[in-house]
């Protein structure tokens, strides 16, 4: 009995706990800090529809709590209550109110879809992207300036971005909480589209929104919203022909255990795995750690300090499981210090 009353007395601050904690969260992963057009529309059908069902709760409760004190029953009273079944006119209230809420609810979502699923695949002002997913990083295509990069997607701030998205292996879901709403990747070929715009420059935060396996919590990827001069910049910078390390033993172990499956510039090496051009200039690596240059912000792995490139690239598994990628080579200390090196320094200047 005493552990009972204990659950009863614990339930309602476990319930406000939750409740507070739902709260919780990086800001950039908020989708009620709208940064864009599309984001912000949704957020506004959602403040619609939130009101309106708050005020169908408040009324209901309202109703209730005045029938439970008018008419409850009396001590002493034994009659039977009026009984209303058959009350047409309570009826037609009760089915009608419900329809008008619906037809409230139907207007502006109908509007908001057909407005937000709108095609802008052959629109010559939109930027288009092709975006594929794979376990477990996002690879990003221009086809229109012939540039294929990875986990950082550059946008103008003046032009709509079009997205056609598709899988190379199991389902994901592209998302961008402060700038769009979600779109599945499906297997099978299947391209889904969406759009988005980007006015204000700044970094946005994307996720995988789709239990894809070991690391999908990982999966995460950077839009860069920059001025337009600054997104030619990126797109010749790109497109330029990349020198290999000057160390010549670097230089070789860079060619034969590592563009083997990246490439390097628009033309140098496989593209299996993310194009490593300007990699020393993106906001994080893998996704997810904090990218910086050596000797800044460092951080202290197996008794050495180096920075979070040098950690992925001697153990990705430590940092992302079931990435494909531990075990595709092996590298001297001298050998990944060199590549981490360079490709720290790899970086692009156009902002």
């Amino acid at each position: 009995m005493k552990r009972w009353q204990f659950v009863k007395r614990l339930a309602p601050l476990m319930a406000l706990l939750v409740l507070v904690l739902s709260a919780c969260g990086r800001e950039d992963l908020s989708t009620l800090n709208p940064q864009g057009p599309v984001a912000q529309e949704q957020l506004s059908l959602m403040k619609i529809s939130i009101t309106m069902m708050s005020l169908v709760v408040i009324v209901v409760f309202a109703i209730c709590i005045i029938v439970l004190i008018k008419f409850r029953r009396r001590k002493g009273d034994t009659t039977i209550p009026k009984q209303v079944e058959g009350n047409h006119k309570l009826e037609i209230i009760w089915t009608v109110i419900p329809i008008i809420i619906l037809v409230l609810l139907a207007v502006p979502t109908l509007k908001s879809v057909f407005n937000l699923s709108e095609d802008y695949s052959k629109d010559p002002e939109a930027l288009q992207v092709i975006v594929t997913a794979h376990q477990y990083w996002w690879e990003f295509s221009y086809p229109e300036l012939g540039i294929t990069t990875a986990q950082e997607l550059v946008v103008p701030t003046d032009r709509v971005i079009s997205i056609q998205a598709s899988t190379a292996d199991v389902l994901h879901s592209f998302w961008i909480p402060s700038l769009a709403g979600k779109i599945d990747t499906n297997p099978s070929g299947n391209v889904n589209k969406m759009y988005f715009s980007a006015p204000k420059a700044g970094v946005y935060l994307g996720k995988c929104a789709e239990l894809c396996g070991t690391s999908h919590g990982l999966m995460d990827f950077k839009v860069k919203a920059v001025e337009p001069s600054s997104f030619e910049r990126w797109g010749v910078a790109m497109t330029g022909a990349v020198a290999l390390p000057t160390d010549p033993e670097i230089a070789s172990a860079f060619e034969s255990k590592c563009l083997t499956c990246h490439a390097i510039g628009q033309d140098g090496g496989v593209s299996l795995y993310p194009n490593l051009t300007g990699v020393g200039s993106r906001e994080s690596v893998a996704g997810i750690l904090v990218n910086v240059e050596e000797g800044d912000k460092e951080y202290k792995y197996e008794d050495t300090v180096y920075n979070n490139l040098y950690k992925w690239i001697k153990d990705p598994e430590a940092v992302k499981p079931g990435n494909h990628m531990s075990g595709a080579y092996t590298l001297t200390e001298t050998e990944l210090k060199g590549i981490t090196e360079y490709l720290t320094n790899l970086t692009l200047d156009f902002e």
